[in-house]
């Protein structure tokens, strides 16, 4: 009903266009039927404008006409229709308003183009020229002029028209049949072998089959068609170029073949499953359209006819139009091969991605979707490692290797990067935070006995917008896989750190280490050199070390140290180091602190080695301070008075009094160099230091931090305090002046207890008891053995006894006083150019007046 309702509008339109230009026009004549059926010819067609199908831009330009061709009444009266046109809506209304604005503006341009062309119109050109320019043939009619006819038959030589159908007039004597017949002919002279045959042999070598004519041969690595067979040399060319694919499919396959069949697993690994897996459903698809090829192959190839262009056959030439995507595939696929064959795991997975970055959307398409697949049980390790810190790597195909180890050396040797597995497409700077997760939760896990990560860990994958399960990650989705590792690593370093410092007090402990082995805690030091200190003076082999630990205790006991926390003085133990004869105590004592699982991870044996060496410089440092300390309680002024030595000779006395002085001047020398050192240890350096580590332990973020900082904070102690290698030849040189200071110490005693000697017998020489009491020479320094007395001798003799040996100890402070001097002046001149910079500082304490460097002889 709607269609015959559509045919009678039509039809109705038709009539009025017609009768526009023949008012006597008949609705049932032949030229109204022709027009009619050409029109509804141009109604089922598919031809649509190359305009866009806008309803009010149409309207306007339909106005914009009319004005410029100075119609402007037209123009208003054609908006006033145009209105109510588009307004009117219900049943009976267009639908399609646009269509019918085209329509009407094609009509009237063609109209006009008409005119212009020819002054001689029929009943029915609007028709003829509307088709004719959107690309139908014209319609004719039998009562056409002569000219308007012969102008057509010009234009389109060997047509005829009739009835508005194009005809084409036919050969009346079977030209064309006769020449494709001997073109066929002609055909078989020349090919011995039918092209239905060579696409059936080419569609079986793309199978990787020997067909019946097209074999492989093994010398030239291809399949070919013998010379024996007669083929034109363009068709054998182009069987050549068809059977590439077929030399590609045995390559992939006989390497998918090759690595599941004949190599065991962990040979081929899991990424290099995949790997052959998704080559093979990429072999499947190529099998698909080798199928549906073949049903195609099995229609014969018509010669050239009318009706040869609509024929589903399958030619060479088709076939390599066919064969135009699957060959980019396979050979792309060779290539990876090729590439894959000595290479596993990430390493695999990075070579396959170098060769992703390509232009072509249809490579880069296929290789996406071939990357997916092969990373996916990489992108698994690594979910797993960050999220569980396991490590699911049963071919050592992840970038991250782990063995086995003790617990103090899990952090620095268990895990480590295998910078030849790391896929090109996770960076360097990624692939150490994910290193750096892992270990974090195997730290956690196996050394703090913590649980807490895993909270962590969920927390992590919430907050990157993945799960904890398998299958979150892939391919392409780096940016996703970065912000996992970052979130996990910010929650699991963090809650490490806060273990660390929490549970297992680790500020606590380096404070407890600067206090006691780097001597900070100055009354407990005093108090232990006060109590060790007689015992050290004996030889080393006679100590005891269980009385010295007693004495350790006491020196605990006696100062602020009693008040620190018990489990920190436990692990505060008496060490004596290896000796050789002749040492003493003072040679091989010192302390050590026990650092238990986790600390002994930051406190390894070659930090504390490096702490004992830091100790015992400290050490000396501290025992020469307190030999000077206790030089100074015997040369006190008040010991000696002059008062006593009335009865020797003025000459003498001078002496005494010279000698006194020398010792005193040196003395202070010393102290001056000793008090400055250890002012600039303790404070510039070891102060300093240790503010510096405070403030890093507050910002570090994870343990790597934590060590770093740590690492720094002792490398500054060692390079400071001249323990360094780029400092030996000053270190050496200091524990010389060391040696010297001690031996002034043992010749300021000997003076002293001369002197005091002197005194006595001075005072009470008349008195008879003190026979019993005299020294002996060699107690003040004589050379003689003779045991005579300054009493019985006389005045004389004591006069010339307390000569001898003040002359003796002066002869020696002056020795003492040259090997210091030139000593100290070395160690000075050696300050400069040293390459860290506080110990420039060290130089200005030690020589603010430049006395030294203006005695120093200039080199």
């Amino acid at each position: 009903m709607e269609d015959q309702k559509l045919a009678d509008l039509v039809k109705e339109l038709v009539h009025r266009l017609l009768q526009s230009q023949n008012p006597s026009q008949n609705p049932n004549s032949i030229d109204t039927n022709q027009a009619f059926r050409y029109a509804i010819r141009i109604l089922s067609s598919r031809l649509t404008p190359s305009i866009a199908p806008d309803e009010a831009a149409m309207a306007e330009s339909i106005k914009r006409q009319l004005v410029t061709q100075g119609k402007s009444s037209q123009a208003l009266t054609f908006a006033d229709l145009y209105n109510k046109f588009a307004s009117k809506s219900g049943p009976g209304s267009i639908n399609n308003k646009w269509a019918v604005l085209y329509l009407l503006k094609v009509v009237s341009e063609d109209r006009k183009n008409g005119k212009k062309q020819s002054n001689s119109r029929v009943s029915n050109s609007i028709l003829i020229n509307s088709t004719v320019s959107v690309g139908l043939p014209a319609l004719f009619d039998g009562e056409l002029g002569e000219n308007s006819r012969g102008l057509r038959n010009k234009e389109v030589p060997g047509k005829g028209w009739n009835g508005g159908v194009l005809l084409i007039s036919k050969d009346p004597e079977n030209i064309r049949e006769i020449a494709f017949r001997e073109f066929g002919n002609l055909l078989k002279e020349e090919n011995e072998v039918s092209e239905e045959v060579l696409v059936r042999d080419v569609l079986y070598a793309c199978h990787g089959i020997d067909g019946r004519y097209v074999k492989f041969d093994k010398n030239v690595d291809g399949y070919v068609l013998p010379d024996s067979i007669k083929v034109p040399r363009a068709t054998r060319v182009m069987v050549r170029k068809l059977c590439e694919l077929g030399w590609l499919f045995r390559k992939v396959n006989g390497y998918i073949s090759e690595s599941m069949d004949c190599y065991r697993a962990e040979d081929v690994g899991t990424v290099g499953q995949a790997f052959c897996s998704a080559l093979h459903d990429e072999l499947t698809e190529y099998y698909k359209l080798l199928a549906v090829l073949k049903e195609q192959a099995l229609n014969p190839i018509p010669l050239v006819s009318d009706s040869a262009s609509s024929g589903n056959y399958l030619s060479l030439r088709r076939l390599s139009v066919w064969f135009t995507e699957p060959m980019v595939k396979m050979r792309l696929m060779a290539v990876l091969v090729d590439s894959c064959k000595v290479l596993r795991g990430g390493a695999m997975a990075g070579g396959i991605h170098m060769h992703a970055q390509h232009g072509d959307p249809l490579v880069h398409e296929f290789m996406r979707r071939l990357l997916r697949r092969v990373c996916h049980p990489l992108f698994e390790m690594v979910r797993s490692w960050v999220l569980e810190g396991e490590l699911e790597d049963r071919f050592a195909e992840f970038f991250i290797i782990g063995q086995p180890v003790k617990a103090e050396s899990l952090w620095r040797e268990g895990y480590r990067l295998h910078a030849g597995m790391l896929p090109s497409f996770i960076s360097q700077s990624l692939a150490q935070r994910i290193l750096r997760t892992g270990k974090s939760i195997n730290f956690l896990r196996v050394c703090c006995e913590d649980r807490g990560w895993a909270d962590a860990a969920t927390e992590a994958a919430a907050a990157a917008g993945t799960t904890t399960g398998r299958g979150g990650l892939g391919y392409g989705e780096t940016d996703a896989l970065e912000l996992l590792v970052v979130e996990a690593a910010k929650r699991i370093d963090r809650h490490l750190i806060e273990v660390m410092y929490n549970q297992y007090k680790f500020k606590e402990h380096c404070l407890a280490i600067k206090r006691y082995l780097l001597l900070g805690q100055g009354d407990f030091v005093q108090y232990l050199m006060d109590k060790v200190g007689p015992e050290l003076s004996e030889p080393a082999n006679t100590i005891s070390t269980f009385k010295l630990a007693g004495l350790l205790e006491t020196a605990v006991r006696s100062s602020n140290a009693q008040y620190d926390d018990r489990d920190i003085l436990d692990r505060l133990r008496v060490k004596m180091m290896p000796h050789n004869t002749g040492d003493r105590g003072w040679d091989v004592f010192s302390l050590e602190y026990e650092a238990r699982v986790p600390l002994d991870t930051l406190f390894t044996e070659s930090v504390m080695a490096r702490y004992l060496r830091i100790f015992n410089f400290l050490w000396k440092l501290r025992r020469v301070e307190h030999a000077l300390i206790s030089a100074w309680k015997t040369m006190k002024p008040n010991c000696i008075t002059s008062r006593s030595f009335i009865k020797l000779h003025q000459a003498v006395k001078m002496q005494l009094l010279s000698t006194v002085r020398r010792c005193q001047v040196l003395w202070d020398e010393m102290n001056h160099f000793v008090s400055n050192l250890q002012y600039y240890i303790m404070f510039e350096v070891l102060e300093v230091s240790w503010s510096n580590f405070s403030n890093e332990m507050e910002a570090a973020k994870d343990l790597d931090d934590l060590l770093a900082a740590h690492e720094k904070y002792l490398h500054s102690i060692v390079e400071k305090s001249l323990l360094g290698e780029r400092s030996r030849c000053l270190f050496e040189t200091l524990f010389v002046l060391f040696d010297l200071i001690l031996h002034f110490r043992s010749l300021a005693d000997r003076l002293y207890d001369g002197i005091h000697e002197l005194q006595t017998r001075s005072v009470d020489s008349s008195l008879p008891s003190l026979d019993q009491k005299r020294p002996s020479k060699k107690q003040l320094g004589g050379k003689s053995s003779e045991p005579v007395s300054w009493v019985t001798e006389g005045k004389k003799a004591l006069t010339q006894q307390a000569g001898k040996f003040l002359s003796h100890m002066g002869q020696e402070l002056d020795d003492i006083g040259k090997k210091y001097s030139s000593l100290l002046k070395v160690f000075i001149s050696q300050l400069p150019v040293q390459q860290h910079i506080d110990l420039k500082f060290l130089l200005f304490r030690l020589d603010f007046t430049e006395f030294y460097n203006r005695s120093r002889p200039t080199v």
